[in-house]
């Protein structure tokens, strides 16, 4: 068994930057930054039955002697907009105005035919492991976001509208970067199979997950983010 953790960043259509050109002066007085927003979608979760020799394409592979997995995908996008003041044809500050990330976590737990309510079971615990870091993520991209909220950074060339495009697109980035990076529930993923053996053990799956989120600061490697087991 083993569970699949994606942190994914959405650039492109999704990471998008919105500016508010004003040419005027340095006397009038900019409008106020906004807190920021954060749109934290429901949790899309479902459990797949597979025939192991006819997998689905859309199934992630699993690797020599895995029957099962659990797929925790969490998803971020933001939206980063700005005013300018631009002091000349080549040179202008923006100041960030409005920040809107939305969050996502799809989860698909994938049990071959025939498997064993013990194999299950053992997946859905990593299911509740990614809930409960999906509980409070908004709180986490609010904070990070907050951040970015009035920052001013200048931008120079001689496109004024392609410059401030691309600081705002590498904004957003950071932001959705921050997220991810400040999130990592895979060192409690790690901690949990540790305590259950990969599901090989007798040990509770509520007793595991329980152990698992209590005391993961002290027993999980500081480096894993991402396990394959």
């Amino acid at each position: 068994m083993r569970v699949l953790i994606a942190l994914c960043v959405l650039l492109g259509v999704l990471v998008l930057g919105g500016l508010a050109w004003r040419n005027f002066s340095s006397r009038g007085p900019l409008k106020e930054a906004s807190v920021p927003t954060v749109n934290k979608l429901p949790i899309a979760f479902a459990t797949r039955t597979f025939d192991p020799a006819a997998p689905p394409a859309d199934m992630p592979p699993l690797a020599p002697g895995e029957n099962a997995e659990c797929d925790s995908d969490f998803r971020s996008s933001a939206s980063v907009r700005g005013e300018s003041r631009q002091t000349d044809g080549a040179h202008a500050t923006v100041t960030i105005t409005q920040i809107s990330v939305t969050l996502q976590l799809n989860i698909n737990i994938w049990v071959p035919t025939g498997v064993t309510q013990h194999v299950v079971e053992h997946e859905d615990g990593h299911r509740q492991v990614s809930e409960y870091y999906y509980q409070t993520a908004d709180k986490l991209a609010e904070r990070i976001a907050a951040t970015y909220m009035g920052k001013q950074v200048e931008i120079s060339g001689s496109d004024l509208g392609a410059e401030s495009n691309k600081m705002l697109h590498q904004l957003a980035t950071e932001i959705t970067d921050e997220y991810n990076k400040q999130l990592n529930p895979g060192p409690a993923q790690l901690l949990y199979d540790s305590i259950t053996e990969h599901g090989r053990n007798e040990v509770a799956v509520r007793e595991a997950v329980d152990h698992a989120l209590r005391n993961i600061a002290i027993e999980a490697a500081p480096s894993a983010t991402n396990p394959g087991n």
